[in-house]
C-alpha cells in the first residue's frame, strides 16, 4: 500500500484519558440518579451512588479506572463494526438506490456518462475561462 494513504483497518484507537472518563461517567451516571426528580419521583440512589464512587475514583486515582476505559472503547469498536454496516447499507438502500432509480427514469443524467459517438470531445469550456496556467506553479 501506498505510504500516503490512510489504513482504514488499524486496530490502534486512542482512548481518552481515565480522568476525562471518569467525569463523563459521573455526569451519566447524576443524570440518570436525578432523571425521576423532573416527574417528582424519587432519584435512583443506586445511580447516584455510582456517580459518586466514578467522582471519588476521578479525583483521587484516576488510574484505577483505566480497565473499564479500555473496555468502554473496546465496546464502542464494537458497536462501530456492527452499527456502520447496517447505517451506511440503510443510507445506500433507502436514499441513494432510490435517488439513482428516481433519476434514470426522468432521463436524467447528471455526470454526463452517456456516450456521444457525434462529439469531438468531452472537454467542458469555462465561461469565463479559469485561472491563468502560469498561476499553478508550485502546487503542492
Amino acid at each position: 500500500m501506498d505510504a500516503h494513504h490512510e489504513n482504514l483497518n488499524r486496530r490502534d484507537v486512542k482512548t481518552g484519558s481515565d480522568r476525562s472518563f471518569g467525569f463523563v461517567f459521573t455526569v451519566v451516571f447524576s443524570v440518570v440518579a436525578l432523571w425521576p426528580l423532573l416527574e417528582d419521583t424519587p432519584p435512583r440512589w443506586w445511580a447516584l451512588l455510582i456517580g459518586m464512587v466514578f467522582l471519588v475514583l476521578t479525583l483521587v486515582r484516576p488510574s484505577l479506572l483505566a480497565p473499564l476505559n479500555r473496555a468502554w472503547t473496546r465496546f464502542g469498536l464494537l458497536l462501530h463494526h456492527i452499527v456502520n454496516p447496517i447505517v451506511m447499507g440503510l443510507l445506500f438502500f433507502l436514499v441513494f438506490a432510490p435517488m439513482g432509480v428516481a433519476m434514470r427514469i426522468l432521463g436524467k443524467d447528471l455526470l454526463r456518462l452517456k456516450l456521444d459517438k457525434g462529439a469531438k470531445s468531452y472537454w467542458i469550456e469555462r465561461r469565463p475561462p479559469g485561472p491563468d496556467p502560469k498561476t499553478m506553479n508550485n502546487q503542492f
